[in-house]
């Protein structure tokens, strides 16, 4: 067992904010297990390598004694957290939710501990409040507390509409924090408005007020922006060990480091000694080669790193490419084939890569996204620098 200071100074490490860290390790020296809670709304089938950053802090806290409330918002999903957008997001429905939230159910397990961890849908309570509940709930904020907020603020001053459901999404997020009497709340930098609200409603519920944890957005294969789903820039936990592996290496050599900070265990003196003695190449395909190992497991590390040598030190075309088969004759635009067969997320990020030079056909480089493609033979396709597959075409009746 760990003293309080102690517990404090492992869970400081990687977080960007806590507050407030005095009344934290209050909370620690009560000596109880705290209620530890992180929300996730499911917009999106499969957890990527951004959502690990918080997982692997929820599985410290389990290690540490505390129990974890894992967060399915399948009732704030169909409102759509406002955070970072500069217009309204498009409603979900209330099954794509669920098809979602399915996914979500079992890929936690790749980080926390099953036994040690609360997994909760926040509509078994916000469902139930009915109108009067929500109306008192909206009765504990100011339209001017709401204006505060940076993407809110930004929007109102370019005339850019907020609808009034926007502005409930802080506020039943901030509700399960009430209900759930979370002491401790994870959430990434972004998220810090939504957290601060929770404290808030707890003291108006009469409750004594969380803890905010803030820790750092990973920023996705483009260098740029957050790794996410609608950006087409992320690493899905479930994806293919060698294309786990492949895009892991596309990153850049500064952006490797952050990954190493925010997805191993690695400690910072460890990582320093890599950044010293080891060939850029080299610990690129160490961190590869752990992330793999973590949401796969050593063996399907060491193939795909065998994969990724072959291919990329000797440039063959890979003879154990995934095949994808379909009916011979189909005929489809570059960009909606890389959609439908699933090769790319969306549309935008099919067209995206195509007019960056991203995609070839039998060698030769595809550059217009409207290209037509035909499926009379195999065709053998690079996607971007890491990934390969073989399109068969097969009879069908």
């Amino acid at each position: 067992m760990l003293s309080p200071e102690e517990q404090l100074k492992l869970i400081k490490q990687g977080t960007v904010e806590i507050i407030e860290e005095e009344e934290l390790l209050k909370k620690l020296k009560e000596g109880r297990p705290l209620r530890i809670k992180a929300g996730f709304d499911p917009t999106a089938p499969d957890l990527h390598l951004g959502h690990t950053v918080l997982l692997q802090k929820l599985r410290q806290f389990q290690q540490l004694g505390h129990e974890v409330y894992f967060v399915i918002g399948d009732f704030t999903a169909m409102i759509g957290d406002p955070t970072g957008r500069s217009e309204t997001r498009p409603p979900l429905s209330r099954e794509e939710v669920l098809e979602n939230a399915k996914t979500y159910e079992h890929q936690v397990f790749k980080v926390l501990i099953p036994e040690k961890t609360n997994i909760v849908f926040n509509s078994s309570w916000l469902s139930s409040l009915g109108t009067e509940g929500i109306i008192r709930l909206a009765g504990q904020y100011t339209v001017a507390r709401m204006l505060e907020r940076d993407d809110f603020s930004k929007r109102f001053k370019e005339g850019i509409p907020i609808y009034i459901h926007e502005f409930l999404y802080p506020l039943l997020q901030g509700y399960d924090s009430v209900f759930l009497r979370a002491d401790v709340e994870l959430g990434g930098t972004d998220q810090k408005f939504n957290l601060l609200v929770g404290r808030d409603l707890q003291r108006a519920y009469g409750q004594e007020p969380q803890v905010c944890i803030t820790l750092p957005l990973l920023v996705g294969l483009d260098g740029v922006r957050k790794m996410s789903k609608s950006y087409g820039n992320y690493i899905g936990i479930t994806e293919r060990p060698e294309d786990m592996f492949g895009k892991v290496m596309s990153i850049s050599d500064d952006l490797m480091w952050d990954y190493y900070l925010l997805l191993t265990d690695y400690t910072q003196e460890e990582i320093e000694d890599f950044k010293k003695n080891l060939h850029p190449m080299d610990a690129k395909k160490r961190l590869a080669h752990y992330i793999v190992s973590r949401y796969h497991s050593k063996e399907e590390a060491d193939r795909a790193l065998e994969f990724f040598e072959r291919t990329f030190s000797k440039r063959e075309f890979p003879q154990d490419a995934p095949v994808i088969e379909v009916k011979r004759g189909y005929r489809q635009k570059a960009y909606e084939l890389l959609v439908e067969l699933g090769i790319e997320p969306s549309k935008n990020s099919a067209r995206r890569l195509i007019e960056g030079g991203g995609l070839k056909i039998n060698g030769n480089k595809i550059e217009d996204p409207n290209h037509e493609i035909d499926v009379l033979e195999e065709l053998q396709m690079q996607v971007g620098k890491k990934r390969f597959y073989r399109i068969v075409p097969i009879e069908r009746t």
